[in-house]
């Protein structure tokens, strides 16, 4: 099982992908800066967590992409 992330942390993540999801890569490291660019985060535990999670899921969308062409 994976660590479980809280509603704070998905609903933000998903809020920023809508405004800004062309901008996000699969690579955390440049999510961190693009989202302590964008936003004011209040910590920097909580920049890194929903950056972990905009890596995810755009990980996940183009997998999903990948297998949707196939």
């Amino acid at each position: 099982m994976g660590r479980i992330r809280t509603k704070l942390i998905k609903r933000n993540a998903k809020e920023i992908i809508q405004k800004y999801g062309d901008r996000f890569t699969e690579n955390f490291e440049e999510n961190k800066e693009l989202l302590k660019e964008l936003i004011d985060v209040p910590s920097k535990k909580l920049r890194n967590k929903i950056a972990g999670y905009i890596t995810k899921l755009k990980k996940t969308e183009k997998k999903s992409a990948k297998k949707s062409a196939e």
